[in-house]
C-alpha cells in the first residue's frame, strides 16, 4: 500500500470540522476558488455578449442581437456539456483534486487567451474555459459533499455559505470587468478574469491540507491498462474533432448556425443517455435506482429555472444595453454592471437563508418544496420584465433601473434556493459509483437549459419584449407549480433524503 497516498486521502483533522463559521475548515478553501472561479467565468460572461454584439470598429465582433444571445448560450451549453467528461475523469482517471487543479489551469490558460485582442483566440480561449469549466464545476461541489456525513444538518448551510461565496465572485467580476470592457476595451476585461482564476489556483493549493479526497488516486479508478488505453482514445479524439471541426468550417458546411443547432441536439440527447446508463448499471443498487427517478423531477425543474437565470448574461444584458437607465441615485455606470446586481442579492441573501435552515432544522422545507419556490420567482422575475417593456410603440424608450434591480432580486432568491438545495439533494442521491458523475449530471440540466436557450433567444429579434419576456415566465411559474404539486411523492421516493 502507497503510505503517502493513504495520508493523501485520510479525513481532515477533526478540529477542522467546525472551524468555518461551524462548518469544515474545507469549506473555506473549496469556496475560496469559487469566488475566483466565479469571478472569472461570470466577469467574463457578463461582457461577453455584449462583445459579441458590438461593432468591429469598437472592437466587437458585430452580431446581432439574438445572434449574439444564441452564442453565448451555445457557449454556455458547451461548458455544462463537458462537466460529463469531468465527472467521468475524475471518478476513473483524476480524482476530484487534481481535476479541480487541472480544470481551474485550464480556464486560467483559456482568459489569457482571450485577453490577445483577435477573433481566433477569442474561440481559442472559449474552448479552454470550456473544458477547464467541466472538469472544474463538478467535481469542486462533489468535494464539499465529501465533508459531510450524509446525515449532517449542516450540509444544505455549508452549500449555502458555498453559494453564497460563488455569488461573491459573481458580485466582483463583472464590475471589474464591465469597467475595463466599457472603458479600456473587451479585452481587458477578459484580461481581468484571466489574473482572478490565477488567484483562485494559488489559495486552492495552499489548502488542499483541509479538503477530503485530496489524494492523488481516483476512487474508481480503471485498472492500468485500461487507464493508458482510455488516455490514449481521449487525446487522439480530441485532436480528430479539432481537426475535422476546422476543416468543416473552413470549407463552409460547419457554420455558427449549425454548431449551435448541434449543441443543443446533444444537450438534449445526453442527459437521455446518461439516465439510462445509470439505471440500467449493475454497480447502482435497487435503492440507489428508486432515489433516481425522483431526481429526474428536480433535473427538469433545474432545467426550467436555469433557462431563466442564464438569460442575466444574455437578453437582459442587451436589454440593459439598449432600453435601462445606467444611472441610479445621480451616479453613471456601465450596462454590464447589472449583472453584479444578482450577485450583490446572492450574497445578502444566501447567510440569511443558511441561518434559517440552520435554526429550522429537521422543520425546514423539503428539499423539492424548495426548489419548486426557486423556479416559481423565477418565472416571476421575467413576469415582472413584461410590465416596463409594454405599451410602446418602437424600441427607443428607457425604464428605470429599478424594474431590473427587482427582476434580479426574485432570481436572486430563487437561485440560492433552487441551486443549494439541488446540489446538496444531488450529493446525497447520488449511487455510489457515479459521485462525481452524478453531479455532472446536475450540471447537464445547466447544459440543457442553454441549448433550449440558444434556440429560444433567436426569437429576441423578432417578437415583442413583452412577449418574450411574459411568456417565458409564466411558463417557469407553471413547472414550479407542478412540482409543488407533486411533493408528497418527492418527500417519499427521495427518503431518506430531506
Amino acid at each position: 500500500m502507497d503510505v503517502d497516498a493513504t495520508a493523501e486521502n485520510r479525513p481532515p483533522s477533526p478540529d477542522d470540522d467546525h472551524a468555518f463559521f461551524g462548518q469544515p475548515k474545507g469549506l473555506l478553501t473549496l469556496s475560496g476558488l469559487e469566488v475566483w472561479e466565479r469571478f472569472s467565468f461570470l466577469g467574463m460572461q457578463a461582457i461577453l455578449v455584449l462583445y459579441f454584439a458590438d461593432t468591429v470598429a469598437h472592437g466587437g465582433l458585430g452580431m446581432s442581437a439574438g445572434t449574439a444571445a444564441s452564442v453565448s448560450a451555445a457557449y454556455g451549453t458547451l461548458v455544462y456539456l463537458v462537466s460529463v467528461a469531468g465527472g467521468w475523469l475524475a471518478d476513473r482517471i483524476l480524482g476530484s483534486y487534481r481535476a479541480v487543479l487541472w480544470g481551474g489551469i485550464l480556464i486560467a490558460c483559456g482568459h489569457y487567451s482571450m485577453a490577445v485582442p483577435t477573433a481566433a483566440t477569442t474561440w481559442t480561449g472559449l474552448g479552454l474555459i470550456s473544458a477547464g469549466t467541466g472538469l472544474l464545476k463538478p467535481n469542486a461541489a462533489t468535494m464539499v459533499g465529501k465533508l459531510y456525513a450524509t446525515d449532517d444538518d449542516r450540509r444544505d448551510a455549508g452549500f449555502a455559505l458555498y453559494y453564497m461565496a460563488i455569488n461573491i465572485g459573481a458580485f466582483a467580476g463583472p464590475l471589474i470587468t464591465g469597467w475595463l470592457g466599457d472603458h479600456q476595451g473587451w479585452h481587458w476585461g477578459f484580461s481581468a478574469a484571466a489574473i482572478g482564476m490565477t488567484l483562485g489556483l494559488a489559495q486552492y493549493v495552499l489548502g488542499r491540507r483541509h479538503l477530503a479526497g485530496r489524494g492523488h488516486a481516483a476512487e474508481f479508478a480503471l485498472a492500468p491498462e485500461a487507464m493508458r488505453g482510455a488516455v490514449r482514445l481521449i487525446i487522439a479524439g480530441i485532436a480528430a474533432t479539432a481537426l475535422i471541426a476546422t476543416a468543416l468550417a473552413a470549407a463552409g458546411p460547419l457554420t455558427m448556425d449549425r454548431f449551435v443547432d448541434l449543441l443543443t441536439l446533444v444537450s438534449v440527447v445526453a442527459p437521455v443517455v446518461y439516465f439510462t446508463v445509470m439505471f440500467m448499471s449493475p454497480r447502482v443498487t435497487p435503492g440507489e435506482r428508486g432515489r433516481l427517478r425522483p431526481y429526474i423531477v428536480l433535473f427538469l425543474a433545474s432545467t426550467v429555472f436555469n433557462f431563466i437565470l442564464f438569460q442575466a448574461y444574455s437578453t437582459m444584458m442587451l436589454l440593459a444595453a439598449s432600453n435601462a437607465e445606467t444611472t441610479i441615485l445621480g451616479f453613471d455606470f456601465p450596462a454590464s454592471w447589472y449583472a453584479s446586481a444578482l450577485g450583490a442579492f446572492e450574497v445578502g441573501l444566501a447567510p440569511v437563508v443558511a441561518a434559517l435552515w440552520v435554526r429550522m432544522g429537521r422543520g425546514q422545507p423539503h428539499a423539492s418544496n424548495k426548489i419548486a419556490i426557486g423556479v416559481v420567482l423565477g418565472g416571476l422575475s421575467f413576469l415582472l420584465m413584461a410590465l416596463p417593456t409594454s405599451g410602446h410603440a418602437s424600441g427607443d424608450y428607457l425604464m428605470s433601473a429599478w424594474w431590473i434591480v427587482g427582476s434580479y432580486l426574485l432570481l436572486g432568491l430563487g437561485d440560492i434556493l433552487l441551486e443549494t438545495s439541488g446540489m446538496s439533494a444531488t450529493t446525497k442521491l447520488a449511487p455510489a459509483a457515479f459521485s462525481s458523475q452524478t453531479m455532472s449530471l446536475w450540471f447537464l440540466s445547466l447544459a440543457l437549459a442553454n441549448g433550449i436557450q440558444a434556440q429560444t433567444v433567436k426569437l429576441y429579434d423578432d417578437v415583442s419584449q413583452q412577449a418574450y419576456f411574459g411568456v417565458n415566465g409564466a411558463v417557469a411559474i407553471a413547472a414550479g407549480l407542478a412540482v409543488m404539486a407533486a411533493a408528497p411523492w418527492l418527500r417519499r421516493t427521495m427518503h431518506p433524503v430531506h
